[in-house]
């Protein structure tokens, strides 16, 4: 900034040119765009150019003005960002750059806010400085700010600046001694102003002085933020608690038109069932089948289905001392974890059965198999790994062992059964 001040200063004529929309004169490369994307209530919107408030639209502003007049920066003209400045040292020459910086202007289409702009002076405001033929010198507007300022009325008014040790002193005079009472950080700092003294970083110093106080630490009240978390932690285990929800109806497979998928919240492993209806008696079926492989559980979530609501299903939930808990419309986030699955399910399935919507169930066996064997982010592994404590060997990786050992023992299917490798 000094540098351009000093380039500017000594001449005749001066015109000085702001530009118009400044950052919106730049567009963006149609491949950024999506990285300018806000959202409205309706509707998501991306700028087509270069919006305020982005960190590097300073720079890139500044970047390409440069570029656009990299061969009259320095010589005819200053730029910086939207503020541009030509000089001379007589009219002619001065009127020759500025024709020179309108036509180049021109054909960059670009544009300049012409109420701001100033055209031939002899003397103008650059960044706060006042530029002539005299050289730099000061902007007496921001002097006479200063200066109309009103005088001091009492002492209080007037602080003594300090710092270093005499600064620490005054602080801890302030905090420590019997008319400090030990108070925070604020009251600290607030008695140091009354008391007449300032320095700049009064309010951080105060700030520290105060948690290294061993008096204040020992008495002053422990924050919510910096207490232990007093919650109680909850003991569960795979198979504890699981989520139980009905899929379809479906086109009909094999008779079948509903999927009904149960879910182990802990272990993300996932049991499910094609079936020709949804009533009662096939949730009941199900569910001892299912308590009968992996044990009675602490608690089944469902809807408020009637297939889930109803005697037969609560005598089974007492029976085996399950607790049987709802969901509502205001919290539907009680059976979530199924739904989650069943969402899992569905695109696995469409994927597998492709245009024989009729194949569904057929393919429900190998979808359950991709599932269980899928990666799971909230656990850091499969379900499968997580049940048995080991990975689940798929079709794949059996039949490239199998190629493997064949390859060790020279495709010899003799030499390879003795040494028991296939």
């Amino acid at each position: 900034m000094d540098q351009m001040l000093e380039r500017l200063a000594g001449n005749e004529y001066y015109c000085f040119l702001d530009g118009f929309s400044r950052y919106f004169q730049i567009p963006i490369d149609p491949r950024d765009q999506e990285k300018t994307t806000f959202t409205c209530p309706y509707e998501k919107f991306s700028y087509r150019r270069m919006p305020f408030g982005l960190c590097n639209a300073p720079g890139t502003f500044q970047r390409c003005m440069l570029a656009i007049f990299y061969d009259m920066f320095k010589k005819t003209m200053e730029v910086f960002m939207d503020d541009f400045s030509v000089f001379g040292n007589s009219f002619e020459n001065c009127l020759s750059r500025l024709d020179k910086m309108l036509q180049r202007y021109e054909d960059t289409n670009l544009s300049l806010n012409w109420e701001k702009s100033h055209f031939m002076v002899k003397e103008g405001i650059v960044l706060g400085h006042k530029i002539s033929k005299n050289r730099i010198e000061v902007d007496k507007g921001k002097v006479d700010v200063i200066a109309k300022l009103p005088h001091p009325t009492s002492v209080k008014v007037i602080r003594r600046c300090v710092h270093g040790k005499e600064a620490l002193d005054i602080l801890v005079a302030c905090h420590n001694r019997p008319t400090g009472g030990n108070h925070g950080a604020n009251l600290t700092a607030k008695k140091v102003f009354d008391a007449g003294f300032f320095w700049p970083t009064i309010y951080k110093d105060a700030y520290e002085f105060v948690k290294n106080c061993d008096s204040c630490q020992r008495q002053g009240k422990i924050s919510q933020r910096d207490e232990m978390p007093q919650n109680s932690i909850q003991i569960c285990e795979i198979f504890d608690v699981w989520g139980i929800d009905f899929m379809g109806p479906f086109s009909s497979s094999r008779g079948n038109k509903y999927i009904l998928v149960a879910v182990d919240y802990l272990s993300k492993w996932v049991e499910a069932k094609a079936l020709p209806t949804n009533d009662a008696r096939v949730v009941w079926k199900f569910l001892k089948s299912l308590f009968a492989r992996f044990g009675a559980p602490r608690a089944i979530n469902s809807d408020r289905g009637t297939h889930f609501c109803n005697d037969q299903f609560t005598k089974v939930m007492l029976k085996y001392g399950v607790t049987h808990r709802l969901s509502t419309a205001y919290h539907p986030q009680t059976s979530g974890q199924v739904e989650v699955s069943n969402h899992g399910l569905k695109i696995i399935l469409k994927r597998t059965i492709g245009k024989n919507r009729a194949s569904w169930s057929d393919n429900l066996d190998d979808a359950l198999w991709a599932f269980r064997t899928a990666y799971k982010t909230p656990i850091g592994c499969t379900p499968y790994k997580l049940v048995y404590e080991k990975a689940c060997h798929l079709p794949i990786e059996l039949e490239h062992k199998a190629y493997w050992a064949l390859k060790q023992a020279n495709f010899d299917l003799a030499v390879a059964g003795d040494h028991r490798k296939v």
